[in-house]
């Protein structure tokens, strides 16, 4: 697994999160910049996803098993995209709370999967 690309994802959902929890302690709900933010986060871990199935099938292993590897590399690209669905269903201060949330909970499952792939 790419050690940098996973740093710059976490990275990049901590950003996120304090961007989206600052929007919520302003009592703001999730602006347009901050769903540029979230894209920018999103391919990151799209970017993360193709580059871990090329390594599995090129024949690489993780050190705890290619099905917790795939579970949280498909888990690790969903969890923005969720979170900005449903803070467009809650137009107020928890939509950014809920984005903030997704922000922390991707950057734990990028070191979870770094732990995983035997980093």
């Amino acid at each position: 697994m790419l050690a940098a690309l996973t740093i710059a994802t976490a990275v990049a959902a901590l950003v996120l999160a304090a961007w989206c929890g600052f929007a919520a302690y302003r009592d703001q709900p999730t602006k347009d910049w901050h769903f540029i933010g979230m894209a920018v986060v999103t391919v990151l871990t799209l970017v993360q996803l193709v580059v871990g199935i090329v390594q599995l099938a090129r024949g690489e292993e993780p050190e705890q098993g290619t099905t917790l590897f795939v579970a949280y590399l498909v888990g690790s690209a969903a969890c923005v995209p969720a979170a900005g669905f449903l803070s467009l269903a809650e137009r107020t201060r928890w939509g950014s709370v809920t984005v903030a949330a997704a922000g922390v909970v991707l950057a734990v499952l990028q070191v979870r999967l770094y732990d995983i792939w035997g980093g």
